[in-house]
Order: C-alpha cells, then sequence, then structure tokens
C-alpha cells in the first residue's frame, strides 16, 4: 500500500502545468475558411502523430479539410498547424468542438478567435466547454461580464495544480483567523501580480513559472512539517497568490479579456474552495485525529512539490 502512494506521489506531477493554453484563428470568407493553431512545443512532446491528430481534435460544423500543414517553430517554443475548409455554402453562424484537453492535460485551455468578413467572435474550450456556438454579433455588456467572470472561475479550479495552491493554505492555516488572513494575502497577490505584469517589461516563461511554484509549496510544506510554531505564513501565501498570478496574467494577455473581471471570478471560485477545504479537513482532523492527517497531507505535499520542480528543472 505504501509503495503504490509513493508511485502515485512521484507520478502525479507528471502531467501537472499550471499554464496550459493554446490559440487559433479561423477566418471565414463565404464557404471557405483558413484555421491556424498556435500550441507551446511542450504541450505536443507527448501527443502522437501530432500533425494529424491535433487537427482531429478541432472540428467545424459542415466543413470539410481541404488541405493541412503542421511544423515546429523552435524559435518561438511553438507549434503551428494550418489547415484550410470548405463549406457546402456560405455560413453566418459556426458550431465548433474542441478536445484538446483529451491529448493534452487536463486543464488546457484553447482560444479560437473567428472572423466572418468584418464581424468577429472568440471563444474558450476547456474540459467542461468543449462545444461552443459562433454567432459572430457584438455581445452585450451582461454576456461580457458574465463571460470574463465566469472564464475567471473556470480557470481558477481548472485543474490539479490550482486546487493544490488552495489546499497548501488550507494545511498551513493553524486557526479560522489565520486562514483568513492566509487566503486574503493569496487573493492580494494573485492581484497584484496580474495588474503589476501588465506593465512590466519582462515576461515569465511558463517553465519558470511552475519550477519557482514547486519550490514555493515545498517550502510551506517544509514549514507545516518542521516549523509548526512558525509565524508569518501570511507572507509565503502572498508569494504563492503572486506566482498563481502570472498564469492569469498569460490568460488575460492571451484573451484580452478584462483583468478585475477575471479576478473577480477567480477570487469567488477561490475562497469557495478554501471554505470547503477547511470544511474537509476539520471533518478529517476530528474523525482520524491518530492519523495525523495535517502532517500525513504536508509530506505528500512535499514530495509532489519536490518532484515537479525537479521534472520541470529537467525540462
Amino acid at each position: 500500500m505504501r509503495r503504490a502512494l509513493c508511485l502515485v506521489l512521484l507520478a502525479w506531477p507528471l502531467p501537472a502545468h499550471v499554464m496550459s493554453m493554446s490559440s487559433g484563428d479561423l477566418a471565414i470568407l463565404g464557404a471557405r475558411a483558413h484555421y491556424e493553431l498556435r500550441m507551446p512545443l511542450y504541450e505536443v512532446a507527448h501527443v502522437p502523430n501530432p500533425e494529424r491528430t491535433l487537427l482531429e481534435h478541432i472540428r467545424f460544423a459542415g466543413a470539410r479539410m481541404a488541405r493541412s500543414e503542421c511544423r515546429a517553430d523552435p524559435a518561438r517554443d511553438t507549434y503551428i498547424c494550418v489547415a484550410d475548409y470548405e463549406f457546402a455554402a456560405p455560413v453566418d453562424r459556426l458550431d465548433v468542438e474542441c478536445t484538446f484537453t483529451a491529448i493534452t492535460v487536463a486543464n488546457h485551455v484553447h482560444l479560437l478567435r473567428a472572423s466572418l468578413g468584418e464581424k468577429r467572435d472568440e471563444a474558450i474550450f476547456d474540459l467542461g466547454f468543449t462545444r461552443a456556438t459562433l454567432r459572430f454579433r457584438p455581445p452585450t455588456a451582461a454576456e461580457i461580464a458574465i463571460t470574463q467572470a465566469g472564464a475567471g472561475f473556470v480557470r481558477a479550479l481548472g485543474g490539479t495544480v490550482q486546487v493544490l495552491f488552495l489546499a497548501a493554505l488550507v494545511l498551513a492555516a493553524r486557526s479560522r483567523r489565520e486562514l483568513l488572513a492566509i487566503a486574503a494575502m493569496f487573493l492580494v497577490g494573485q492581484a497584484a501580480s496580474v495588474l503589476t505584469m501588465a506593465h512590466a517589461a519582462w515576461q515569465p516563461a511558463p517553465r519558470f513559472v511552475e519550477a519557482a511554484t514547486a519550490l514555493a509549496v515545498a517550502y510551506l510544506a517544509v514549514e507545516i512539517l518542521l516549523l509548526p510554531r512558525a509565524g508569518a505564513r501570511w507572507l509565503v501565501a502572498g508569494v504563492l497568490g503572486a506566482l498563481h498570478g502570472l498564469y492569469f496574467h498569460l490568460f488575460v494577455q492571451a484573451t484580452g479579456y478584462s483583468p478585475a473581471l477575471v479576478l473577480l471570478g477567480a477570487a469567488l471560485a477561490e475562497a469557495s474552495a478554501v471554505a470547503v477545504l477547511a470544511l474537509v479537513l476539520s471533518r478529517v482532523g476530528r474523525m482520524a485525529k491518530a492519523f495525523r492527517p495535517v502532517q500525513v497531507a504536508a509530506s505528500a505535499l512535499l514530495v509532489f512539490g519536490m518532484v515537479w520542480f525537479l521534472l520541470r528543472l529537467r525540462s
């Protein structure tokens, strides 16, 4: 049993990505369309036959692929696919299905921008939203707010790593008051990172962010295990929030969404998740106090953080 648990902990970080995004542009002219997909090379590394598989996982209703071509662009660390499609008749709206999460990682996000003459529309696809309809009409203010805040909400809980961040915060808190301080500093650090990086000349690489994040998570686990009375854990939470905010910065940068709306949705999701995780941990702590659940969970967190760091360092 212990050996199996160790194997799970060692393997768990393999598919973990804080940031997993791709983008595509679709230009429709009459009954023809041209699509260009851009995906980071490290996302394609484990995809079998990417020149065929990638385009099989995005479908445009009523379209027939007439030509396709894929190539790696090492200079931009990007894999690019282009394809031309033909429709039976000119289109004024389009149903799209995208399942890139099935061949990359569970928290992968694909941003599709589409144009129909002078009209524009866009859609975001992830594990929970694999279908969308492009109507090529200007969205209302309410639709913009719901879409962008909703995107932040979904992104905040979009994968294992995002939930891991929040679980680490709950484990680090020794009281309700400290949990409130830690959660607040995490959200402040996250917002400060998004708003500051928008004006910064240096833009971090996703792999650097993941390696730094892994070390921060591992350090927090060490504090929980070896320094149970250490103060200022809220400061570590602020650093974790700043690192996590880099993911939202890249998301906002890629989509052009409002940082305020995305952060609002993310904060609502994260606050709700922290409250649920704290409730679960308190119940488990009372029922299985002899097994020291906090220490066991912190040990697992430490193993995960260190393995994740070494994997990202090697890549």
